[in-house]
């Protein structure tokens, strides 16, 4: 249904909504998107340092190897 839009559907569409809505109101429904994906991102890239910060503080525990921490099993026969 929406694969024919195009660029004459989409400046149509744009054209209502300002008319609709006015240009303050459109102008601070994008602003508040923008402050959106402005947050979003900040907290990607802190998502990304908490893990990389763990990741490097796991890697150097000092003493600590790998171990197999496989349960024993008891062969009763």
């Amino acid at each position: 249904m929406l694969n024919n839009i195009g660029i004459p559907g989409l400046l149509l569409i744009a054209v209502v909504v300002l008319v609709l809505f006015g240009k303050g109101k459109v102008s601070s429904l994008m602003g508040e998107v923008g402050k959106g994906i402005t947050a979003f991102k900040k907290g990607v890239s802190e998502g990304n340092k908490e893990i990389e910060s763990t990741e490097d503080a796991l890697r150097d525990v000092p003493g600590e190897k790998a171990r197999d921490v496989t349960p024993k099993t008891t062969d009763q026969g």
